[in-house]
This record gives structure tokens, C-alpha cells and sequence, in this order.
């Protein structure tokens, strides 16, 4: 196989599994109420369809990425993908509200075997040169599958049945796996043993936090089922890292890739990207449709104007931080999303006409997809070559994370602030829940303006990162 035919075969198989699997963040939130009729579901049962799968998906992300690095990045790839597939079918099937739970919980686990993958795949795969344009295709792949989850989850319970959001799944899965096995190239990390207390440490300590964050706004930030296990979370999380600093010989994620301004300040930024959009759009599908009466998939017609831009504007974007670096497009796409978030908080009212939103949704599109484009790219450059697995795991689940909170923290304002009573209360929830989500964004702006510039981050790589063994390619 040519060098071209493996890198657009790498790109075609990663790029559809990670679309395929970030769809699943949010596509199930307009398909609640079907679910909630035809399961006989109560509201705890609703939440944890949602939950099972973020829970599980970021709490495991490091670990997915870590078994790659040991194991085989293909061979762990394909497991992942198998498992998603049939974590899939498993909800489509599923008789019962603990059952769909049982089977959101095993597709987070394979996506979380497969995300983090797909980047280390596709960028072993890619010509230097054409390096920033791929990624940043990537990235756009995955925040628009994220952005897009109500648009289609609507369309699909609207022309179907909530069985369906789940039954897509299984062919396009199943389609890519004898893809997956034999157009990518097989490839391991430097390390030889599994970390397995980071493992441990890493994911009780995850699961304890998030578990948290996502009960929090129910039963109450003090209640007993939501302080100790975040308490517990840190204290994992602190010991995790004191082990994989001092205590690990071969850590799952080495503490000195924070010590690359590069690294450290992306991913920062990443997370408060993440936390203020997934928190706004969750809260301003709602609204579309709670507010202004719209259906699921009328309100996500609706948000195409933000959704749609990645389409647009991220090829041209992956070329200009080929030419111009990463820095530049971080800043000004977060800045952008900032003044967007800002905008429709401004604007906010139980009867706003939908064309003042629209250049606001513009703009915020725009924006997120200046920040998707270079995002990758920064990140894996900032680190040595036989890191970048690590190093996807880790920026995949910060990210991920940012979502989880962005979500709960938005959602407890929100919930402090207004109801679902009325327009009126909705709203008077909504907008500060939504400022909230846009000075996070402009703070991910002002960390972005850290990141090195792009001859200064080549400078640096050259000073920092002595010569090491490339990654073990296995044909």
C-alpha cells in the first residue's frame, strides 16, 4: 500500500469512527421523552442514560489511550470500535430503562478505547507537511459530530424511532472494522509493562468526581452522595499524580508533558472551550424548544448556522496554521465564541426573533471551528513523537471533562436562577447560565495567548526533547 492510499485510507476509517462516536455525547438528549414513554422511565433513569455514557467515556479515556500504547493503537482501536458497535445494538435492543443504561455504559468504554486512538492513528499516518490541515479536519469532525447530536438525534425520533439514534451505529460500525484491520498500520508505544495503580487511581478518581458534577444539581453539592465521592475523587487524582511523578516506572501519563507551556496551556483552554460550549448548546437546545415551541428537529434546523460552520471554515483554517501556527487560530476563534455565547445571553428573551440570534450563532461557529482546527495539532506538537498516544488520551478526556462540568455547573446556575415554569423563568435562568459559559470562554482565550508561537514551540521542541525511539511499527 502507497503512502497516499495508507494516509486516506487512515483518515476516511478514523475520522467516520470518531464522528460516530462523539455523536453519541448528545444525541440522545431529544430522544429522552420517546425513551421516557416507551421504557416506562422515571427522571433518574432518563439522567443516567445520559450519564452511563459520559461517565464511563471520560473516566476511561486515559486508560483507552494507555492500552493502546502496550497493547497495539489498531489492535485496541478495532476492540474499541467492536465494542461500540455492539454496545450500539445492545441499546436498540435493549427491553428495559436498565438495560439501555447497562448498553450507554458499554458504547462509552469502546469510545473511549477508540477516540484518542484515532488521532495517534491518523497523525502516524500523515505526510509532516500536510500534518496541520488533517488534524484539523479532524478536529472539526469530532466538535461538529458534538455539536451536531441534537440536530440528528431530532431528525431521527421525528422520522423514526428512538431505537434508531442507536441501530445507525451498527452498519457504519461494522462497515469500518475489516477496514480498520487491514488499511492501518499497527503501532506501539516505548513502554512494556501497564501502569496499573495509575490505572486504578486515574479512573476511581475520575469516576468519583464526575459522579459527583452529574448528581450534584439533584440531590445537592453537600448531599452524602455527592461531596465525599468528589472529595475522594481529588484525593485520588492527587495521589495519581504524586505516583506517576515519583512512583511509576513507566507512567500511563508522564507529569513532563505539563512541562511544555504548549501542552499545558491548550489543553486549559480546551477544557474551559469545552466547558462553556457543551453547557451553552445543551442549555440553548432547550430553549429553542421549551421557550419558543419549536420540535426537536426544528430547533436543530435552527442551530445550523453555529453547527454547520465547521464545514466551511475548518479546511481553510487546518492550512492557514500550517502557515501561520496554532496561537493565532486559538485566540481569535475563542475570542469569537466568547463574543457569541456573549451576544445570545444579551439577546435572551421568551420572544426574540430568531434572525437577531443568527449572526450570533455565525460568529460562535466561526469561532469553534478557528479553535478545532489547530487544536490537535498544538497539542501533539508540543510533545515528543512516541508521547502523542498519552497525550491524545489525556487531551481528549481534559476535554471531555470540560464537557461534563460545563454541563452540570451551567445546569446548577440555570437551575439557582430560573425553572422550566415558564418563557419568562427559562430565560431568567438561561442568561446567566449562558454569561457564565462565555466568560469561560474568553478566560480559555487569555490561556490560549500563552501557547507558544510557532517558530518559538519548534525552538523549544528542538531544546526540550532529545532524541528518542520512534514508535514500534508491527506489520
Amino acid at each position: 500500500m502507497t503512502e497516499r492510499s495508507r494516509t486516506v485510507w487512515a483518515f476516511i476509517v478514523t475520522s467516520t469512527a470518531l464522528f460516530m462516536a462523539s455523536l453519541d455525547n448528545l444525541v440522545v438528549t431529544t430522544a429522552l421523552p420517546s425513551i421516557k414513554a416507551h421504557l416506562h422511565a422515571g427522571l433518574a433513569g432518563l439522567q443516567w442514560t445520559v450519564n452511563a455514557y459520559t461517565l464511563t467515556f471520560a473516566v476511561l479515556l486515559l486508560t483507552g489511550a494507555a492500552l493502546g500504547e502496550r497493547f497495539g493503537r489498531r489492535r485496541m482501536f478495532t476492540a474499541g470500535l467492536a465494542l461500540f458497535t455492539a454496545g450500539s445494538a445492545a441499546a436498540a435492543l435493549a427491553p428495559g430503562i436498565g438495560a439501555l443504561i447497562a448498553a450507554r455504559a458499554a458504547q462509552g468504554v469502546g469510545a473511549a478505547m477508540l477516540i484518542p486512538l484515532t488521532l495517534t492513528l491518523l497523525s502516524a499516518a500523515v505526510p509532516p507537511q500536510r500534518r496541520g490541515m488533517a488534524l484539523g479536519i479532524w478536529g472539526a469532525v469530532g466538535g461538529l459530530a458534538i455539536a451536531m447530536g441534537p440536530l440528528v438525534g431530532g431528525a431521527v425520533v421525528e422520522g423514526a424511532s428512538w431505537q434508531w439514534i442507536f441501530w445507525l451505529n451498527v452498519p457504519i460500525g461494522v462497515a469500518l472494522l475489516p477496514f480498520a484491520m487491514t488499511k492501518l498500520t499497527e503501532s506501539r508505544g516505548t513502554s512494556t509493562r501497564l501502569d496499573l495503580p495509575g490505572v486504578l487511581l486515574a479512573s476511581v478518581g475520575l469516576f468519583g468526581i464526575v459522579l459527583g458534577v452529574v448528581r450534584g444539581n439533584d440531590y445537592g453539592w453537600t448531599s452524602m452522595t455527592v461531596l465525599p465521592p468528589m472529595v475522594l475523587g481529588v484525593l485520588l487524582v492527587a495521589g495519581f499524580a504524586l505516583w506517576e511523578l515519583r512512583g511509576a516506572k513507566e507512567p500511563m501519563l508522564p507529569m513532563q508533558l505539563f512541562r511544555s507551556r504548549g501542552f499545558t496551556m491548550t489543553n486549559i483552554a480546551s477544557l474551559l472551550m469545552f466547558f462553556g460550549m457543551f453547557g451553552s448548546i445543551f442549555l440553548l437546545a432547550q430553549f429553542l424548544q421549551v421557550v419558543q415551541h419549536y420540535s426537536p428537529l426544528e430547533a436543530g434546523l435552527r442551530t445550523l448556522p453555529w453547527t454547520a460552520m465547521p464545514i466551511i471554515v475548518t479546511p481553510i483554517a487546518g492550512m492557514l496554521s500550517d502557515r501561520i501556527g496554532g496561537r493565532p487560530l486559538l485566540v481569535i476563534g475563542l475570542a469569537m465564541e466568547a463574543i457569541g455565547l456573549g451576544w445570545l445571553a444579551a439577546v435572551a428573551s421568551p420572544t426574540v426573533a430568531y434572525g437577531t440570534m443568527v449572526p450570533a450563532f455565525v460568529i460562535a461557529g466561526t469561532g469553534m471551528s478557528l479553535f478545532f482546527a489547530p487544536v490537535a495539532n498544538v497539542v501533539l506538537g508540543s510533545v515528543r513523537r512516541d508521547q502523542e498516544g498519552i497525550a491524545s488520551g489525556a487531551a481528549n478526556a481534559i476535554r471531555e471533562l470540560g464537557g461534563v462540568f460545563g454541563i452540570a455547573v451551567l445546569g446548577a446556575v440555570f437551575s439557582a436562577r430560573g425553572g422550566y415554569a415558564t418563557g419568562a423563568t427559562f430565560v431568567a435562568g438561561l442568561t446567566p447560565a449562558v454569561w457564565v459559559g462565555g466568560a469561560a470562554v474568553a478566560v480559555a482565550a487569555l490561556a490560549a495567548m500563552l501557547v507558544p508561537g510557532m517558530r518559538h514551540a519548534s525552538a523549544t521542541d528542538a531544546a526540550e526533547q532529545a532524541p528518542v525511539a520512534e514508535p514500534v511499527l508491527v506489520r
